[in-house]
């Protein structure tokens, strides 16, 4: 199964809410990937542009962009985004393939 990144920020809301009552989100974000038929591989918060970073697993990017949808469509975070990860040896099938596509830039006289 494919591999995701996510990088998200809580709203200030979210943040009052948490510290009014601190809660180990870990246990929403498991249950809402496994409803796909996911897996939850690890959760954490972080210092910097984001406030935290999860890795899941999906059976394809239409049950990670249900998952993301949703979470983003539930007003508890400012910006959620997902970066589909590679294996290496994915990498190496696209650069592989890459080398037999003829490019031509925008404009160029063939």
């Amino acid at each position: 199964m494919p591999l995701y990144l996510t990088r998200f920020s809580y709203t200030p809301a979210t943040w009052a809410k948490l510290m009014q009552n601190p809660e180990d989100r870990r246990a929403a974000a498991q249950q809402y990937i496994e409803s796909v038929g996911g897996t939850l591989h690890g959760f954490w918060y972080a210092f910097g542009e984001y406030d935290g970073y999860n890795l899941w697993e999906a059976p394809d990017n239409v049950s990670m962009a249900a998952t993301a949808l949703a979470i983003s469509g539930g007003g508890a975070v400012s910006s959620f985004q997902t970066t589909v990860l590679m294996s290496v040896d994915e990498t190496l099938t696209a650069l592989r393939t890459a080398s037999s596509i003829t490019y031509r830039s925008p404009g160029a006289n063939d």
